[in-house]
């Protein structure tokens, strides 16, 4: 297999493995263990699975999957053989993932879906070696898996729904952009203003605003910190087309202009090289 498959920066996230289509047969597997994560669905017929102890009993348009280094054995039945489309994937990020979902250790199995799921197992095994198909192939593995916590949301995905997190994760993200207002965040969250508004404000001492400058300020500090940026440049990386206001803005914040926040830091680092702090 090649490389690109289980280098380094794939095995830190999700990635595809192998799948593929298994007809209408008396095929069978175990008991036995995998080292990586299979999920299968069902076209038809039927077939049982057995892990843990328990016995499933399954068909048509249902689901199951196999958890890595947990004892599996599964079957068709002789009078009905299942047919099946099934893909393996692994990585860092697959057991979070697959949390996100109703699946479990102790319930590896799912009903129906409310729709057929076997079109988008097929777009995932388009895969080859180069590194443009590896990437499709993970992107393609992602969405199957999108449908699976769209359709079988997590009990925890059900029961909370943190806005302030949402808020807080959009500003984290859109910061830089000049335009982000408090409606589009309001939008974005999907809540009633002021219901957003209160709930942000005991969650984080702060109001909306107050929270997207302070984000804009703390990225300002560390590219004045670290980067050999010019002021104007800075400003407009955070979200602030005009660096007079910026600067007012900024000085506000932290007592210090932009230059002068910048020539202090770069006089804390010349003083620990030449006293040898690291």
């Amino acid at each position: 297999m090649d490389t690109l498959w289980r280098d380094g920066g794939r095995a830190n996230q999700i990635f595809f493995i192998s799948g593929g289509h298994k007809p209408v047969n008396l095929h069978q597997w175990g008991p036995g263990v995998r080292d990586v994560y299979a999920l299968h669905y069902i076209i038809r017929g039927q077939g049982t699975l057995e892990t843990g102890g328990q016995h499933y009993r399954l068909g048509a348009g249902e689901s199951f999957i196999i958890f890595p280094q947990k004892e599996i054995y599964y079957y068709p039945d002789p009078a009905d053989p299942w047919e099946y489309v099934w893909i393996e994937f692994d990585g860092r990020d697959a057991g979070r993932i697959v949390d996100l979902t109703q699946l479990s250790v102790k319930h590896p199995v799912l009903p129906a879906a409310p729709e057929t799921m076997e079109m988008w197992f097929h777009l995932a095994w388009n895969a080859g070696a180069s590194p443009s198909e590896v990437l499709r192939a993970d992107a393609r593995l992602q969405l199957l898996l999108s449908y699976y916590i769209e359709f079988f949301p997590s009990e925890k995905q059900t029961e909370t729904r943190d806005e302030v997190w949402m808020a807080k994760t959009y500003i984290e993200q859109n910061y830089w952009q000049s335009s982000l207002t408090v409606a589009e965040i309001v939008q974005a969250v999907n809540l009633e203003r002021s219901y957003l508004f209160r709930k942000f404000k005991e969650a984080t001492g702060e109001s909306v605003s107050t929270y997207i400058t302070a984000c804009r300020i703390r990225r300002a500090c560390e590219l004045l910190e670290s980067s050999q940026l010019s002021i104007q440049s800075i400003a407009y990386s955070v979200g602030y087309n005009d660096p007079l206001y910026f600067s007012r803005v900024f000085k506000k914040a932290t007592s210090y202009t932009p230059s002068a926040y910048m020539m202090l830091h770069q006089k804390k680092i010349t003083s620990n090289t030449f006293t040898g702090d690291v």
